[in-house]
């Protein structure tokens, strides 16, 4: 049987389009296999956020090539987008394929052959419609993913991802709204949205619509128990936003606000429209709304400029803020981005030496939220598999806090079960199971 292999790197967003690529080729009788193994076809679905997941890009396509040496290699993803060259010289690849192309790629893949390259890329910045492979099912996952926009507009000026995925388009509220009655009669109870900048959703569709608006429909129009909401950027969480989540059955009490530095002046040059204020007096509102609303977020350090000053106003700003996590990045330079000519650049060296050290501060505070809990009720969403390190079943609360439950068993994968926390095994509560409480079909 003609088989396929693949490899996808970097968002959510990334990972949705390989499942609907899989789905599509499973659903066309094509064999999926994994990406370890022989295969006639390989696809590579890139990110190029960063240096290093370039560098991982190219490692996946030479790893395919010594698998399998006759294999047909197909690259598609950011990285394809913004760098095709650069991939096409690697040996093996028999097709670089633009950021469009990955909805084609199921019904073309057959007909790619080594014979002659061919390098499909398309000016991105000129697409204005959503490209959509629905997925109906994650392979081992209990959560389900559902992209809703694509693109951005915004153009930080560290940023490569507008000229690799283009303006921002959205997916329509109906489809939305179909899509996740699928899901939820796949058997999903919780599904996450998602997008590249989540918060222009619906500023592109002939009857303008916004993020809220679409929260309010998914609520009023279907029966899913739990809704996830994706990264989102601190200007496009209003008030109103705020008081339907807090009075929302099913949306989950967790945000990931993105941050990116904790200087004013660094914030102004990377183009981000709003500073250290704005972002502390939003945390303060939600936490004061949803006292126990789990809200993370990313920095990035070593931005070009950033001296051991503005370093510090980070490393202090963050320890103000009450967060349940972080996620840290140094910075990587973009050619093609503002940044990318900026003088003061930061070396990499100290890059690291600073990520280390917020590192170490998101790691006592995701500690310091999840112990929070100890002694108080979770609503846990159980996992398909145990945890690794106790062999406990395992799950995440509605506010993202890792539990493992020591009386569980596997009957109790996909179902949401109220827990009380009992004491702690690193940063995950081990929840004590509360009496009659599991919830079933």
């Amino acid at each position: 049987m003609f088989s396929v292999a693949v490899a996808t790197l970097g968002c959510k967003v990334n990972h949705y389009e390989s499942a609907g690529i899989i789905e599509k080729l499973e659903a066309d009788g094509i064999s999926v296999v994994p990406f370890t193994s022989p295969a006639d076809v390989y696809i590579v679905n890139t990110c190029t956020v960063t240096a290093k997941t370039d560098f991982q890009s190219r490692q996946l396509v030479r790893r395919a090539h010594r698998t399998n040496p006759s294999a047909r290699i197909i690259v598609t993803g950011c990285y394809a987008q913004t760098a095709p060259r650069e991939l096409a010289a690697l040996p093996g690849v028999s097709m670089i394929a633009g950021t469009e192309m990955k909805e084609k790629l199921p019904g073309i893949i057959q007909n790619i052959t080594n014979e002659k390259q061919l390098i499909d890329v398309s000016d991105i910045s000129l697409k204005r419609t959503f490209s959509d492979l629905p997925v109906t099912r994650f392979h081992g996952q209990t959560r389900a993913y559902l992209k809703i926009q694509d693109g951005c507009d915004a153009f930080c000026s560290y940023c490569i991802i507008p000229y690799a995925r283009g303006r921002s388009r959205s997916l329509p509220q109906g489809d939305v709204i179909r899509q996740i009655q699928n899901l939820t009669e796949a058997g999903y109870r919780e599904i996450i949205i998602t997008g590249i900048h989540l918060g222009e959703y619906g500023q592109d569709l002939p009857s303008p619509a916004n993020l809220l608006s679409l929260l309010r429909k998914i609520e009023d129009c279907t029966s899913l128990e739990r809704l996830r909401v994706s990264s989102i950027n601190p200007t496009e969480i209003s008030d109103d936003m705020i008081d339907h989540i807090k009075n929302s059955k099913i949306i989950c009490r967790h945000l990931h606000i993105s941050l990116q530095s904790g200087d004013d002046t660094i914030l102004k040059s990377m183009r981000r429209h709003y500073d250290t204020g704005r972002f502390r007096d939003l945390v303060e509102k939600l936490q004061a709304a949803i006292p126990e609303i789990a809200i993370g977020t990313d920095v990035i350090t070593g931005f070009p400029g950033e001296g051991e000053k503005e370093f510090q106003n980070t490393a202090r700003f963050i320890e103000s803020l009450r967060l349940a996590y972080l996620h840290v990045f140094p910075y990587s330079q973009r050619p093609g981005t503002v940044a990318f000519s900026f003088p003061d650049q930061i070396m990499k060296s100290v890059r690291k030496e600073r990520a280390a050290v917020l590192r170490d501060t998101g790691n006592r505070k995701r500690m310091e939220f999840n112990s929070g809990f100890t002694g108080k009720k979770l609503s846990v969403l159980v996992e398909g598999s145990r945890d690794k390190e106790t062999g406990y079943v395992k799950g995440f609360s509605d506010n993202y806090v890792p539990v493992v439950i020591p009386e569980g068993d596997m009957s109790l994968a996909n179902h949401i079960v109220q827990v009380t926390g009992d004491h702690m095994i690193k940063e995950k509560v081990v929840g004590r199971i509360e009496a009659n409480e599991r919830r079933t079909d």
